[in-house]
């Protein structure tokens, strides 16, 4: 991926185009795929390689209906998912029958508590009910300063709502992170996968 630079000040004069180059590539690094599975763990491949990883969603499908999707750090590879977070949740939604709304929710925030971050809500498990999006770990690997995450998802939702939800927050340890948990708040994740990048 490259970015273009004019070296004008306005577009209309402009007399040539330079680029800059490097910035921002996304590395492959992994597909975990969801089969009837009670989590999806990665255990493997985040470690100071990258200072920045993108963790893609496609077609998470819950097998119970109106379950939340949700995720959870490590700093012991695995062996715990406990990590203390603090964060914010605030969502858009318009149903079917044209119902909507827009506002910050405090049942899907956390303030300094180890339990599971939401990404989605009450997604449904109807055979066309989905949902993608993507969540952002900012510099798992760094023994200085807290891990920062950002994610943005859109699915389809157990009472036929489009939702839009915004998340951002941070794991309260200095410690490295080195796995991540997804898991449903109820039954397994039917299918789905996600894949993980590295940002260069």
């Amino acid at each position: 991926m490259s970015i273009i630079k004019l070296n004008n000040r306005a577009v209309k004069d402009a007399t040539a185009v330079g680029s800059i180059t490097g910035l921002g590539d996304l590395v492959f690094i992994s597909r975990s795929t969801a089969s009837s599975s009670a989590s999806l763990s990665i255990t493997s491949g985040i470690n100071s390689t990258y200072k920045e990883y993108i963790f893609m969603f496609n077609n998470i499908h819950p097998a119970t209906d109106g379950a939340d999707f949700t995720f959870n750090f490590s700093t012991d590879s695995g062996s715990n998912y406990n990590v203390t977070k603090t964060s914010t949740f605030f969502r858009a939604y318009h149903y079917e029958s044209d119902a909507s709304g827009l506002g910050y929710d405090g049942g899907g925030d956390l303030a300094q508590s180890t339990s599971y971050q939401t990404l989605y809500q009450a997604i449904g498990n109807d055979n066309d009910q989905s949902g993608p999006g993507f969540l952002h770990l900012f510099d798992p690997s760094n023994t200085t300063f807290v891990k920062h995450y950002i994610a943005n998802m859109q699915f389809y939702g157990n009472g036929d709502f489009s939702m839009n939800t915004f998340i951002g927050g941070y794991g309260n340890t200095t410690s490295a992170i080195n796995a991540i948990d997804f898991k449903m708040t109820s039954g397994n994740i039917d299918s789905g996968t996600i894949d993980m990048y590295g940002v260069k």
